[in-house]
């Protein structure tokens, strides 16, 4: 029973492999808060921005993830925005296991050339250390044998574990790229074992994941901006992932967009199946800025692979809020697309 709800959680992640690491977790909408990929991106927006975000991922699916999160940044200083502070909390939910994490980031951004007023350049390097709780639940398991003297009582476990996180981005009023490892500290699997009652359990952490990030925006006309992007997701056990994105921006309102996800064997990795399929999924995404400073966002998934037949797609919703800074009055000093 235990190893077949082991391979269950398995399939859940995504991983189509016998590993011991769940992938990271991933938003759609990563698109409109870099923070949740990578630590140097704190104190982009050049003001204090709050964001919020909460995914329901493969609706209909029986202990699909549901995954929810606040991040905020902001930089120290707004005369020289020489560095960032970033902070997030997450609450992740799968099956039986649940993890709550808190997170904080640094980001040193050092300018590069140009008028940072008016077409900033600039590096920024970021580190960052995490606090991770995972419980894994027993009195949620559904034993086929109920009764049987080879199972004991399973009750609430709970790990305590941190992480590190380090990323470099660079950007441009009309172009960024950027790199990241997320989970530094999980190399080794990524799993933990728990021993009770004479019995073995094994809890799936986030193994450490590798990110890389690339886009830019355009002027098409004075009204509407073509922004594309891409990024590619490495855990180092399952197929890399790679998500290619298109928006348009219609009078600095309203972006409308969407995404499609695929898999390649890049490396070589034996642990993988061969007949594994490529397509993932697709989004559609819209954000909506109701306030210069208020932004709500909405994005459904599609799911493309074989896992299409058990669920109906997958739900994300958020919200976000640039506040005001004390060197001008302004949201930022110049518009933020990234």
């Amino acid at each position: 029973m235990k190893n077949r709800l082991l391979l269950i959680l398995l399939i859940a992640c995504g991983t189509g492999s016998f590993a011991h690491a769940q992938q990271g977790v991933q938003f759609s909408q990563y698109v409109f808060d870099g923070l949740t990929l990578n630590p140097a991106y704190a104190g982009y927006k050049g003001a204090p921005y709050l964001n919020g975000t909460f995914r329901d991922q493969w609706t209909g699916f029986s202990g699909a993830p549901k995954t929810a999160t606040v991040t905020f940044d902001a930089l120290t200083n707004v005369s020289d925005e020489r560095m960032g502070l970033g902070v997030q909390l997450l609450y992740d939910q799968l099956g039986p296991q649940q993890n709550y994490s808190l997170t904080g980031s640094y980001s040193y951004r050092i300018p590069l050339r140009g008028d940072e007023a008016d077409n900033p350049h600039r590096i920024c390097l970021g580190i960052g250390g995490t606090l991770s709780q995972y419980s894994l639940n027993g009195s949620s398991f559904q034993y086929e044998d109920p009764g049987d003297p080879e199972i004991s009582d399973i009750t609430v476990r709970t790990k305590f574990v941190p992480d590190a996180n380090f990323g470099v981005y660079y950007y441009t009023k009309h172009f960024y790229a950027g790199g990241s490892i997320m989970n530094l500290f999980s190399l080794d699997g990524g799993r933990r074992i728990y021993y009770a009652n004479g019995s073995t359990y094994s809890s799936l952490l986030e193994g450490t994941t590798m990110y890389l990030t690339a886009g830019g925006v355009m002027d098409v006309s004075d009204e509407v901006k073509f922004k594309p992007s891409v990024m590619i997701k490495e855990d180092f056990k399952g197929p890399t992932n790679a998500d290619l994105n298109v928006f348009f921006l219609f009078d600095e309102v309203l972006w409308v967009g969407g995404s499609y996800r695929t898999s390649a064997r890049i490396w070589n990795k034996d642990n993988l199946q061969s007949n594994l399929a490529a397509s993932d999924a697709a989004s559609v995404m819209a954000e909506f800025y109701v306030t210069p400073e208020f932004r709500v966002g909405y994005s459904y998934d599609f799911t493309t692979s074989g896992l299409s037949n058990y669920q109906s797609g997958s739900h994300e919703i958020s919200v976000g809020y640039v506040f005001k800074t004390k060197k001008s009055g302004q949201y930022m000093a110049t518009p933020r697309y990234f």
